[in-house]
């Protein structure tokens, strides 16, 4: 039987273990959708500074909807309630962009995909930092981020053996 100080350190590797999966693919949801962005922008006749424009102002709303979200996620308390919302908001807008009949619904999409991303980072990381408490800051940190990151290693080992593959 585990002591009462092991539970809450258990639970803790859990809960990091399912933030790390769910941003895991989350993040290949939103890799695939972010790399073809300019190039399915330029298939609707849109030129390169536009793309570029767009891609600087998603960023920029991005960022500063990340300072509101995180206010209100502290405010209300309410921290899984801001960040589902935000996972809700890139699981509809990512797919949303196949049917975006023209340039200017796909520019909605594209900031709507950065705007989910902004609004679930800040209350995320504050569930994780109280969770990593239980298990180690670095640790948890380290479990987290080494799930989060493993389709970027992933994708470049299949890159790496596409080369070899005669065309």
């Amino acid at each position: 039987m585990a002591t009462e100080a092991e539970l809450p350190r258990r639970s803790a590797v859990a809960f990091i273990v399912l933030l790390g999966s769910i941003s895991l693919f989350a993040d290949m949801t939103y890799e695939g959708a972010r790399s073809i962005t300019g190039p399915y922008l330029g298939l609707f006749g849109v030129t390169a500074t536009t793309i570029g424009i767009v891609s600087g102002l998603g960023e920029l709303v991005g960022y500063a909807v990340r300072l509101g979200s995180g206010y209100l996620a502290d405010r209300t308390g309410r921290y899984w309630a801001v960040t589902i919302f935000g996972y809700l908001l890139n699981l509809f807008a990512v797919p949303l962009l196949a049917l975006a009949g023209n340039w200017q619904v796909a520019v909605v999409l594209i900031i709507a995909e950065r705007m989910g991303r902004a609004v679930r980072s800040p209350p995320r990381d504050a569930m994780l930092s109280h969770a990593a408490g239980q298990t180690g800051l670095g640790w948890g940190f380290g479990l987290h981020q080494a799930l989060d990151r493993s389709d970027r290693r992933g994708r470049r080992a299949v890159d790496r053996q596409r080369r070899f593959i005669p065309r």
